[in-house]
């Protein structure tokens, strides 16, 4: 299972530095760009405080099908340049564009035969993808299907429900702050703004609050397979039956038991500090083995191979 180093160059010119592995045996091979969720993220999913990990075991995990799986450094992170404090969701998206002519392009993998898997974040990215990029195939890892401001106000309150009932007893004063927080940074017209001190990025914020994800979905021209866990409490594990009305011709969708945001089970009251330990552990293999599965069927039939 060879790792190539791989440059993607963005629209206006950033370089984008990835790693593309490939599966064993002779190429062409079908092959899938993955994308992660939202923040400074590296090719693996990974910041200091919070390494999902989930580039090695994604790419593992298909090249033992076939296929291979090209990630990449977010600007400012890793190795690719730039200020991710300054890039707008819209822009995230270009470079996933970008990220998936220049795999299709690659000498090592079938032009007919490339897909995109996205988690969170990414997983929005992916639906534009199969909307207006040539891909086959498209996994949707806790992607919704709403407006994002809908989605960010979901968030908020599942998460509040999460915690312990003292706090819950403060989610209005709570919702309050979370709404005057989206009011200010509505009015932006900057990258960057502060909110209580902290640099917060007004510029995506602003693009992903507009951004409906329902638009993509009902252009959908690749086949999609959406799972959300239902210990999600970022995402609407219910938005998987709007996917699959949306999707031309349907999409396969899996509401899989006790699985969570970060790709983990949790047999345990789930609220987000359980995030550190569940990170302690692999990617749950269950879901590996159903997106592997899934791809195979989808890209080697293209291929004939």
């Amino acid at each position: 299972m060879p790792d190539l180093d791989m440059t993607v160059l963005a629209d206006d010119g950033t370089p984008l530095a990835g790693t593309l592995t490939l599966p064993a045996g002779r190429g062409p091979h079908p092959a899938v760009l993955l994308l992660h969720g939202s923040g400074p993220l590296d090719r693996d999913g990974n910041t200091p405080r919070l390494p999902t990990n989930l580039g090695p075991s994604l790419a593992s995990a298909l090249a033992a099908e076939g296929i291979g799986t090209l990630r990449y450094d977010r600007r400012g992170v890793g190795a690719t340049p730039g200020d991710w404090q300054a890039t707008g969701f819209t822009g995230n998206c270009q470079d996933a564009a970008a990220a998936v002519r220049a795999l299709a392009a690659h000498p090592a993998v079938r032009a007919d035969a490339v897909g995109a898997v996205g988690h969170s974040e990414g997983a929005l990215h992916a639906m534009s993808l199969a909307a207006h990029q040539e891909v086959r195939a498209v996994v949707l890892l806790a992607g919704y299907a709403r407006l994002g401001e809908e989605a960010l106000r979901w968030q908020a309150r599942s998460i509040v429900r999460s915690l312990p009932a003292p706090v819950r007893l403060l989610r209005r004063p709570l919702a309050a702050v979370g709404n005057r927080v989206i009011d200010r940074v509505k009015k932006t017209d900057t990258d960057v703004t502060r909110i209580a001190g902290f640099p917060v990025n007004a510029r995506w914020l602003r693009e992903m609050l507009v951004h409906d994800t329902r638009d993509d979905l009902a252009s959908a021209k690749a086949r999609v397979l959406a799972v959300t866990g239902d210990k999600d409490i970022q995402v609407d594990p219910a938005d998987l039956a709007e996917i699959a009305r949306l999707v031309p011709g349907g999409a396969e969708t899996h509401r899989v038991p006790g699985l969570t945001h970060v790709l983990r089970h949790d047999p345990a009251h789930h609220t987000l500090r359980s995030y550190r330990r569940l990170l302690r552990e692999p990617v749950d293999s269950g879901l590996l083995t159903l997106v592997g599965t899934w791809l195979a069927r989808e890209l080697h039939a293209v291929t004939g191979d």
